[in-house]
């Protein structure tokens, strides 16, 4: 099948019907496309029956005012299209939906507040290999499964009514919003009439891809010892086992809400809080008196009770390393960037809202207390390959679809590979700065999966 990126042309509507489309003469020969009889275009959900009239000495494709406002295409856009003779059809595409969490649209300059430079960098990529992008919110659903309000760019931000996509990004970082009756119904709908591809379907929770990892055996080793924290016999049994274990909220992210806790000499136990402002210590002569105060949390918060590791450590600051891996053009896992992330001054979690520094893995590894013998090469590759087993794993054993995970790991000072988290909502700013006019491996590696999805 011959596939070809081209621009798209919007003229005054008076000078070409709204139900005809001017094509290269050269596209219209080599995919022996009918003229002057009706074929169907298909734009996302968009679906006319059109004439097709070949232009010579042109490359392009012309359409009217009328038409292209109903396709949501801009003047300028480039778009790839694909001619089925079986069918008769004309497909423009990739659509590329991508769904955020909110919009601002008092601020035309920054509709999405401060991930509108990303999606400024999506739209850049778009042009460059031929898909087309808009952006909605759970807002912007309305009570058809046909169109969505959304916002597309062209010189400046702009809201129109847009075809249901070829794909959906789902980008949404609150499960509430997620959760919402409209956005789950929106979304099956759309698979389900216009076999809209969705991923990254759904926020992962600790406890759910830990249990399902360890129905793994390969992925066992890379497993803390970890469950839901149920009860008083279960923290007691897990402290006696591990001179420290970590609380993390099943539902957490960014280091909030973690609890460590270890045994003093004395025989009672210190519990270290996660805080925005630093590590809050707290002693406890008993571990009923722990567990008291962690069982009033536990009415409202879920946690995952893990086993505390010894994680390699720069001048006393423990080192983690968050995995970007994304499915690519031919829909398999791949590293798109590892980096290593060291806690800050009085923090033991190293996200970045807490003060944590980011390094190369191989600048960390030699500054840390890995064991002697294992290089830094070796450490890396052990890293990569932990990355791309786990992904595989969530794939497998968690009935979602995903197409990028972040995937934060550690090494212990024996250079062991161990799983912290696993998250299905990966942040654009968390690995690398925002440059204007630069195009992330991370945002291309996001349209070439969204082409391979939609077979463009």
């Amino acid at each position: 099948m011959l596939k070809s990126k081209v621009a798209v042309q919007v003229i005054g509507s008076g000078m070409i019907p709204e139900d005809t489309l001017m094509l290269g003469e050269t596209h219209v020969k080599q995919w022996k496309i009918p003229q002057g009889q009706h074929i169907l275009l298909k734009f996302g959900a968009f679906r006319q029956h059109v004439k097709i009239i070949p232009a010579a000495r042109f490359d392009g494709m012309r359409m009217s005012q009328g038409l292209a406002e109903q396709l949501g295409l801009s003047h300028g856009a480039h778009v790839r299209m694909q001619y089925k003779p079986g069918s008769g059809t004309l497909a423009l595409g990739p659509l590329i939906g991508v769904l955020v969490s909110r919009d601002y649209p008092h601020m035309p300059d920054r509709p999405f507040g401060s991930i509108t430079m990303f999606c400024r960098e999506l739209v850049d990529a778009c042009t460059a290999q031929g898909a087309y992008v808009y952006f909605f919110t759970p807002n912007q659903i309305g009570t058809s499964n046909h169109t969505v309000d959304g916002w597309i760019y062209s010189d400046g931000w702009k809201q129109a009514a847009m075809p249901a996509p070829d794909v959906i990004n789902n980008r949404l970082t609150s499960r509430k919003l997620e959760n919402r009756p409209s956005v789950q119904h929106f979304m099956k709908e759309v698979k389900l009439y216009h076999q809209t591809t969705v991923f990254n379907e759904k926020f992962l929770d600790k406890t759910e891809v830990f249990e399902a990892l360890k129905k793994d055996d390969s992925l066992v080793r890379y497993l803390p010892e970890s469950h839901l924290l149920r009860n008083y016999s279960m923290l007691k049994s897990m402290c006696s086992r591990y001179s420290n274990v970590f609380l993390k909220p099943g539902r957490g992210s960014l280091g909030k809400g973690i609890i460590r806790i270890t045994r003093n000499d004395s025989g009672g136990y210190q519990a270290l809080y996660a805080t925005a402002a630093g590590t809050r210590r707290v002693q406890y002569s008993t571990m009923a008196k722990l567990f008291s105060t962690i069982s009033a949390k536990m009415k409202t918060v879920r946690y995952q009770i893990q086993q505390g590791l010894q994680l390699i450590e720069i001048q006393k600051r423990p080192v983690d390393f968050r995995a970007l891996v994304q499915k690519n053009a031919a829909g398999k896992w791949t590293i798109t960037s590892i980096v290593a992330r060291t806690a800050g001054n009085d923090h033991f979690v190293s996200n970045l809202a807490r003060g944590g520094t980011l390094s190369s893995v191989g600048d960390a590894v030699a500054k840390s207390n890995l064991q002697a013998g294992i290089s830094r090469l070796e450490a890396s590759q052990r890293l990569q390959q932990a990355a791309l087993n786990i992904a595989r794993g969530v794939d497998t054993q968690i009935p979602a679809h995903f197409g990028e995970l972040g995937i934060d790991l550690a090494l212990d000072t024996s250079g062991r590979v161990w799983l912290l988290e696993v998250n299905s909502k990966p942040s654009k700013n968390d690995n690398t700065t925002l440059s204007e006019k630069k195009i992330r491996p991370s945002v291309r590696m996001m349209i070439q999966y969204s082409r391979f999805l939609s077979g463009f």
